[in-house]
């Protein structure tokens, strides 16, 4: 396929208020793309597309949007089709994480995680495909995580979602590649973003040992700046990549788990002790 070229291309980003989204839209209005942002914090949206259109967006809307609340965005996908005619680039960004064992995690709380992280990636991306396919030279961005190359104990939830989003991509890419549609997934690991702060905690947390942990994860892992992330994606766009892991630790993980698909975790955590 041909390098994707996103001057005035409808490109459609969710998760678009902070962390990787709002760098991504920012990264895409240098680009002089038209951006479309769905998030569920207007405010937070507001905030990106003031310095998007500043940076040379053709066009910023935006869409106040709680994903978990299990809609098909049939009714987006329209509104979007009729104002732009179509969308380009569809970037399935938002996510959310769970704190606390798979025991302590309640099924709720596992089933909002899950609403979030795999069916509105599936929605949103079933909802657009018709426009997709319409458009020659689209593209679909899912991103995975870290998580969705290792399985960590105590992120039964995320790591879920995670895998389920690298399958759902790598056969989607199957069935769309052949008809003009390229298909992304990414694998970021370590990036700094408030995934880890905003992380909800199982059965209230009394002890506050989940608490310590999201910090402690957010100070010591997510290292990575967001802007450095968007610009590997936008450049994984472009050159039609069909995967890109991001960041040293993300890699080297990658590589482990597929060395050694069943000891990498006693391996990680061995390694982890001598170094503490």
């Amino acid at each position: 396929m041909r390098p994707f070229a996103f001057a005035g291309r409808t490109c459609v980003v969710t998760g678009a208020a902070s962390g990787i989204g709002a760098a991504l839209a920012l990264e895409l209005a240098r680009r002089r793309a038209v951006l479309v942002l769905v998030d569920r914090d207007a405010d937070g949206m507001a905030r990106v597309a003031e310095p998007a259109r500043e940076l040379g967006a053709a066009d910023v809307s935006a869409y106040e949007i709680d994903l978990s609340d299990g809609g098909d965005r049939a009714d987006l996908a329209a509104e979007v089709g009729a104002r732009h005619g179509g969308v380009d680039l569809l970037v399935n960004n938002a996510g959310v994480t769970l704190m606390g064992t798979f025991e302590q995690n309640s099924m709720a709380d596992f089933d909002w995680l899950l609403e979030i992280n795999l069916h509105a990636v599936v929605r949103m991306t079933k909802a657009f495909l018709p426009q997709l396919l319409a458009r020659p030279g689209s593209h679909v961005v899912n991103v995975s995580s870290l998580f969705g190359l290792i399985a960590p104990a105590g992120q039964v939830a995320y790591v879920t979602s995670k895998f389920a989003v690298r399958g759902f991509t790598d056969a989607l890419r199957n069935e769309l590649e052949p008809r003009g549609v390229g298909v992304t997934v990414v694998h970021p690991g370590g990036i700094k973003t408030s995934i880890a702060a905003n992380a909800r905690l199982s059965a209230g947390d009394p002890g506050g040992e989940q608490a310590s942990q999201a910090k402690r994860f957010a100070e010591r892992a997510l290292t990575m700046p967001a802007e450095e992330a968007a610009r590997q994606i936008v450049a994984a766009i472009q050159r039609r990549r069909p995967r890109l892991v991001i960041g040293g630790v993300a890699r080297a993980a990658d590589v482990l788990a597929r060395l050694t698909p069943t000891r990498y975790w006693k391996i990680t955590q061995r390694a982890g002790r001598r170094l503490s």
